[in-house]
């Protein structure tokens, strides 16, 4: 099935945005017990090192790479390269593997997948802000 490319920057935002808010969702579940100013400070930490350092560079390659393909229609599974689907593959591995044999404690969960959660929601809000803001330059 093909899309217009630029749709492809509303599937990357729908993906990251699940992701995200499955994640955070996690997170906050697991928060109920752990509150306390530190852990909302160390959660705010991994929220700006993972923007910072990950998905705000990735959002802006995939954006370049997406908007460069010359052909208008794109099989609608490119809104992601090779390695960002091994990315993606091995970040849930690991995250679901850390929950299910209770690899470290709950307030890990709690504070960890907080700011991760956040960024990567986030990271979803980037590509709709992508798509509008290529869709502007096209009027």
């Amino acid at each position: 099935m093909k899309v217009q490319k630029k749709n492809l920057l509303i599937l990357a935002g729908i993906v990251w945005s699940i992701a995200g808010f499955n994640i955070l969702k996690i997170g906050i579940e697991a928060y109920v017990s752990y509150v306390s100013l530190l852990n909302l400070v160390l959660s705010l930490v991994i929220y700006i090192i993972f923007m910072k350092f990950v998905f705000s560079k990735m959002v802006n390659k995939h954006t370049k790479r997406i908007v460069s393909y010359e052909e208008e229609l794109q099989l609608f599974i490119k809104f992601f390269d090779q390695q960002a689907f091994c990315i993606m593959a091995f970040m849930m591995s690991v995250g679901v593997s850390l929950r299910v044999f209770h690899l470290v404690p709950e307030v890990f969960i709690a504070v960890f997948y907080s700011g991760l959660g956040g960024a990567l929601l986030c990271a979803g809000i980037l590509f709709f802000i992508s798509f509008y803001q290529n869709i502007k330059e096209e009027v």
